[in-house]
């Protein structure tokens, strides 16, 4: 078995373990100034909303030696309007600018050929209006909006409001994080941006229900026992599925990062560029969410009901007991501890030197 298999069992195993819960406040004042640094790129910045979003019209070039600052200018002088170039793969120029209708679109496509030396005949003019531009950013939100709501109900009914709520958190917090880092690049948003924010939802919702999953059967008539407290039973069930969590998050990553490096980078493919960085953020984020946030925010959340705030004042006080006189002489010791901590737990029925007696 390969050391990160053998190290999976052990998570699994509850051999070893980090206290992901009981260090949840780092975690948290981590993502409080990721989502402040997006949040503020998003103010100061704003979105580069593509046409598709504000209408205009989209100009592409036929191959040429023009340089995209060159061209830049050259669109903005003939048409009035700020303008976006991005230069293809395969030396062709794609000039995006808003503001634009039928009649305008004319005119700038003449000076534009005029102005970067090649024909207007072989400049492929594509116009969208605002209303259609409205429309389709209304069907996003509403979209957004509707899969958000159908993820609350379903958490809700197959395991309970509180982890509805923190997994709505971490999907807030995974959508603030992209579209900050969206806002900070300056990148084009695209109906390809949103069908990357839907994508990567799912992924981070994955992670999440599986970490659930665990936590729910792991729980299941937790006030029937007192060597564990709901903070320790969700600790346990994370680490049981941290490798599987960083396993799959790697594995779909990788052929993202192809996609916004090579794709987008050096090919220059501008769609690639507009889902796949969605998609890298998103998935880091989604993540980043699961370990960090969704699970720690449900023990936070559960440990205040009064059920389970007896059931740990009742562990303390046993523990607090057991490290006194000792424990009891028809139970094994107590080893809640061991499963948040970085180390093997002692083996029993041998000192913990490992010699036999």
């Amino acid at each position: 078995m390969s050391r990160l298999g053998s190290i999976g069992a052990r998570l699994y195993r509850g051999e070893v373990g980090y206290d992901f819960v009981g260090k949840r406040m780092i975690w948290y004042g981590i993502s409080v100034l990721i989502t402040v640094i997006a949040i503020a790129g998003l103010a100061f910045k704003g979105l580069n909303m593509g046409i598709e979003f504000q209408g205009g019209a989209l100009f592409t070039t036929p191959p040429t030696s023009v340089s995209v600052e060159k061209a830049k200018e050259d669109a903005e002088k003939a048409s009035g309007h700020d303008a976006i170039v991005q230069k293809l793969g395969n030396n062709t120029l794609r000039i995006q600018v808003g503001g634009l209708d039928t009649k305008t679109a004319a005119p700038v496509t003449e000076k534009l050929a005029q102005d970067l030396g090649v024909p207007s005949e072989k400049i492929n003019t594509e116009l969208v209006g605002p209303s259609w531009g409205e429309q389709i950013a209304n069907k996003a939100w509403t979209g957004l909006a509707v899969f958000m709501i159908l993820v609350v109900i379903y958490l809700a009914i197959a395991f309970e409001w509180r982890m509805a709520v923190a997994a709505l958190i971490a999907l807030i917090h995974d959508l603030t994080i992209t579209v900050g880092i969206y806002a900070l690049v300056g990148f084009e948003v695209t109906p390809g941006t949103v069908i990357g924010l839907l994508t990567i939802l799912g992924y981070s919702l994955y992670d999440t229900v599986v970490v659930f999953d665990g936590l729910k059967e792991g729980a299941k008539d937790i006030t029937k026992q007192t060597r564990f407290t709901y903070s320790e039973i969700a600790n346990r069930s994370l680490n049981g599925t941290l490798v599987r969590s960083i396993n799959t998050t790697v594995v779909a990553l990788l052929p993202v990062a192809g996609l916004l490096f090579i794709g987008g980078g050096v090919l220059g493919a501008g769609m690639l560029n507009d889902i796949s960085l969605s998609l890298f953020v998103g998935l880091a984020a989604g993540a980043y969410s699961s370990i960090f946030i969704a699970t720690p925010l449900v023990a936070d959340l559960k440990e205040r009901d009064p059920a389970m705030k007896a059931l740990k004042k009742r562990i303390l006080a046993k523990r607090a007991s057991e490290a006194k006189n000792g424990p009891a002489d028809d139970e094994a010791p107590q080893d809640a501890v061991a499963a948040a901590v970085v180390g093997p737990r002692p083996s029993r029925g041998r000192p913990a030197s490992g010699k036999r007696r």
